[in-house]
């Protein structure tokens, strides 16, 4: 039986946070592949959170850069780690156990991954 053969990896990766369930604090690792920003180019990023009723409950921080929200960024091809503290975009409530999606904005394509809270 021949191996299957591997593709290069994508131009943008979405990975697993950790922990995953969590509570109250999550970190969404993401890549930015070279291939992204050819030319000088810096994608412009985003990176939301939303409940299952698709509403818009926080923007989670760059560990990387200062814990600048990560809401229409430009930023170089690499690898980053976004921390959402588990609280509303007010900083003020937690957010109820449950199921959230983080969604990924690179240049207007989008990745999504599943977040799963519990205490």
């Amino acid at each position: 039986m021949a191996a299957q053969e591997r593709g290069p990896p994508p131009p943008i990766e979405l990975r697993e946070n950790f922990p995953n369930p969590f509570f109250p604090s999550t970190t969404i690792p993401f890549v930015i592949h070279p291939e992204v920003c050819e030319r000088g180019h810096q994608p412009l990023v985003s990176l939301k959170i939303y409940n299952v009723l698709v509403q818009a409950v926080a923007v989670p921080v760059l560990h990387n850069l200062n814990g600048e929200p990560i809401d229409d960024i430009h930023l170089s091809c690499g690898a980053y780690e976004a921390f959402w503290d588990g609280k509303f975009a007010d900083g003020k409530r937690e957010v109820t156990p449950g199921v959230y999606y983080a969604q990924l904005s690179v240049d207007g394509q989008r990745f999504t991954l599943k977040l799963i809270a519990r205490k």
